[in-house]
């Protein structure tokens, strides 16, 4: 299949995706991994070089939309309660899938790791969409899940790099560059925002593209993985976006238009539905691992700090999609996990971001939530 014919394809599945989602209020980046399984699984359709060129650079923006997404004033309002949830949601997930993959399934110790990761994760965008449309956001319990998002995903990130790094003076110069990037980043970006911003050829999201692509080429000849501090310098960024709301639109705009859906077609691209179909109690297995290690280590907590919701903030802290689905991608591209080990992991991640969600919103909701005594970011209690 020619070049021409594998673009039009592709875009052709990405407007469809949309159609669905608004049509359906499914989150978009389901239906494009499900676009994606059947443009890999129907119609043909293979992973050129331009879109690992678009899906890699759109993982890193992602991650770095995530980490901007965080209220460091939330995160430090509810510190306690949010490390506790958060580690503690991170890591029985991440040992146990390791522990079933490597001892029970029979996977390789690598493999195991990369499932560990991948099923550790909470999904922030999900989380994040369900609070909105719930109005919980303000409230407590929307704080202390959001701020238990960020501790997870941060679990996961600094696992995914620290497990499959080859560490040398590369290495180093990698990381001690990309805390360059980070600085220069903090200390230029609001100036150019403010000097550059509102203009037709959008000079501050270039410059935004640029540091972005430095922390990629930092990964490149350092062998990391430039997710960790894409992350970090998002959470940095966190205050200044928040000032240039036009700015974090746009640059909204740019990802979910373009690059996002190339990442997500591509995730769905390599799945094996014969791979799954082979392995349906595998997927299952997965699955409840993960559903397991979550309640084991979250419920108990949530019921200290979030009394009469435990099981709601529970059932939100065990969803899972966008970094799950990354991680994923990841160790495929290394040779970590085969093409039937991806798609059990993509399939067990997507269904984490739909079955607790639903759960959680049809049963547990809390009622009322929105309207009671709301904590507000600049006054803390």
């Amino acid at each position: 299949m020619d070049a021409t014919t594998v673009s039009i394809l592709a875009i052709l599945l990405i407007f469809i995706a949309s159609f669905i989602s608004v049509e359906t209020a499914i989150s978009v980046t389901i239906v494009e991994i499900v676009m994606g399984i059947i443009g890999g699984n129907f119609l043909g359709l293979q992973v050129t070089p331009w879109m690992d060129f678009l899906a890699g650079f759109a993982s890193v923006l992602l991650t770095f939309l995530a980490g901007a997404e965080v209220d460091p004033d939330i995160l430090r309002s509810k510190f306690k309660e949010s490390m506790v949830i958060g580690v503690l949601s991170f890591l029985l997930p991440f040992l146990g899938a390791i522990a079933y993959c490597y001892w029970v399934a029979g996977w390789s110790l690598d493999a195991a790791k990369i499932a560990g990761v991948a099923l550790s994760t909470t999904s922030l965008a999900v989380v994040y969409a369900v609070l909105v449309e719930t109005g919980l956001t303000k409230t407590e319990i929307g704080k202390i899940i959001m701020a238990s998002c960020f501790i997870t995903d941060m679990g996961t990130v600094i696992a995914l790099t620290l497990l499959f790094s080859d560490y040398s003076l590369m290495t180093l110069a990698f990381y001690g560059g990309s805390i360059l990037l980070i600085f220069l980043g903090f200390k230029t970006i609001p100036w150019v925002f403010a000097r550059f911003g509102d203009r037709v050829i959008e000079p501050e999201i270039k410059f935004l593209f640029l540091l972005l692509f430095g922390f990629m080429w930092l990964a490149n000849i350092g062998t990391g993985h430039a997710v960790l501090p894409a992350f970090i310098f998002g959470l940095v960024m966190a205050r200044t976006f928040n000032r240039f709301a036009n700015v974090q639109r746009k640059l909204r705009i740019v990802a979910f238009a373009l690059l996002t859906p190339f990442f997500f077609l591509k995730a769905g691209m390599n799945v094996s539905l014969p791979g799954i179909y082979a392995n349906l109690g595998l997927l299952g297995a997965l699955f409840a691992v993960k559903i397991v290690a979550k309640f084991i280590g979250v419920f108990p907590v949530a019921r200290i700090y979030v009394p009469g919701h435990s099981q709601y903030t529970t059932l939100l802290m065990s969803t899972g999609l966008t970094f799950g689905t990354i991680s994923s991608m990841y160790g495929l591209s290394i040779g970590a996990i085969d093409n039937t080990q991806f798609s059990l992991l993509v399939g067990t991640v997507v269904l984490s971001a739909i079955v607790p969600t639903y759960i959680a919103q049809r049963w547990f909701e809390p009622k009322g939530e929105s309207q009671l005594k709301q904590t507000t970011v600049l006054n803390p209690e």
